[in-house]
């Protein structure tokens, strides 16, 4: 009688392995962004959603291959750099909600705002942040921290920016109740950074003291102290007449061709064009750059069975045709006497003979009293 079922014992799992896997995290598995698009349909003056956010595609969004990368934002704690209620009835204080919401997603209930190293050892709380927010479905598990590279580009150049994951993994991670946390500091993948002395190439603050920002990997978000990068990449500053509601000056991204400005912290008038919004200042920074490098990562974990076919079992097939339907007797005369099967598949049951899960062979495994076969199949979840 063929056999069909054979239960494992402790002896043939082996549940211990491990692995994290890394891949681009931009479409199609590649590692570096250097063309940047964003939605006329987004931007449109009909699109409140613009208020919060602008998404980022790898191609033009008309194209069906086109995907969102990530998102940037702007938040203000006061509602800075957006129409508020005093001038607008209809005001959605998009930067306020913005603030709000980032600060109930990665700090601590009794944090007030957002706070980043300083010159003297001590953090700063800033009123104002910017965001970058990965896209889900490109993240796996985890932003890979130490595998990005942030380029910004600005009037004082072009500057690189990394995590400081492989210099301290200690007291930073303590930043954050959604994991773990990293400075953003100056430096590139291909050279690495420090987050020590100030007067270093390498440095977790800019100029003005203040740090550059923090990475939270599990969360795939970024945020940048706009008090650091503005005037250390060199934004330009509001122009005169930005509040008002009919100055030709009013929109900066235009104004400065499309150059990164700094962001206009007052109140907007309903009228202000969109693409004057504050977050559109960091687009034209990453986009003028041309390289966002990153990857994402998971830890696979694996189950290992060991199935062992021995050789007095699996020596028939299990194909009704082969026993006569009446007396069970076998009706090919090979089977009687030197029996052969050829393994195709492993089949893995539960307890009530469900089967859960199917492991292909690569190619087919003789089988027979006289051979035995041992077969790995490993299950990644």
């Amino acid at each position: 009688m063929a056999n069909i079922y054979s239960n494992f014992t402790t002896d043939d799992v082996y549940t211990g392995a491990t692995a994290i896997v890394t891949l681009g995290i931009w479409s199609g598995d590649t590692g570096s962004l250097t063309t940047l698009y964003t939605s006329s349909t987004q931007t449109a003056a009909s699109n409140d959603s613009f208020d919060y956010y602008v998404n980022v595609y790898q191609t033009t969004p008309t194209s069906d291959s086109a995907e969102v990368q990530f998102a940037i934002s702007y938040g203000h704690i006061s509602g800075g750099g957006a129409p508020t209620l005093l001038n607008s009835d209809t005001a959605n204080q998009a930067t306020k909600a913005e603030y709000m919401k980032y600060k109930n997603i990665l700090l601590d209930p009794e944090d007030g705002k957002f706070t980043f190293d300083a010159v003297s050892g001590s953090t700063a709380a800033v009123d104002h942040i910017y965001i970058i927010n990965m896209q889900r479905a490109r993240l796996k598990e985890r932003l890979d921290p130490g595998n990005w590279q942030l380029t910004l580009s600005a009037s004082r150049g072009i500057f690189t920016f990394i995590d400081d994951s492989s210099q301290n993994t200690s007291d930073v991670s303590t930043y954050s109740v959604n994991g773990r946390a990293f400075r953003v500091i100056s430096g590139s993948l291909g050279v690495g950074g420090t987050a020590t002395t100030i007067g270093d190439s390498y440095t977790s603050v800019a100029n003005g003291g203040q740090g550059f920002g923090l990475v939270y990997p599990e969360r795939g978000i970024i945020v940048l102290n706009p008090n650091a990068i503005v005037p250390h990449l060199g934004f330009r500053g509001a122009v005169a007449g930005v509040g008002a509601a009919s100055s030709s000056a009013e929109n900066l991204y235009d104004v400065y061709g499309g150059q990164s400005f700094a962001p206009f912290t007052g109140s907007l008038v309903a009228a202000t064009p969109k693409n004057q919004r504050n977050h559109m200042g960091l687009y034209a920074a990453i986009s003028k750059g041309a390289d966002f490098q990153a990857r994402s990562s998971e830890t696979i974990s694996s189950v290992h069975y060991f199935v062992r076919l021995k050789n007095k079992e699996f020596n028939y097939s299990n194909n009704p045709s082969v026993r006569d339907r009446t007396t069970g007797a076998i009706n090919i005369t090979e089977f009687k006497k030197n029996p052969k099967v050829y393994a195709t598949t492993i089949g893995l049951y539960n307890a009530n003979n469900d089967l859960v899960a199917v492991a292909k062979l690569s190619r087919p495994i003789e089988k027979g009293p006289d051979r035995e076969a041992l077969i790995r199949v490993r299950l990644d979840f």
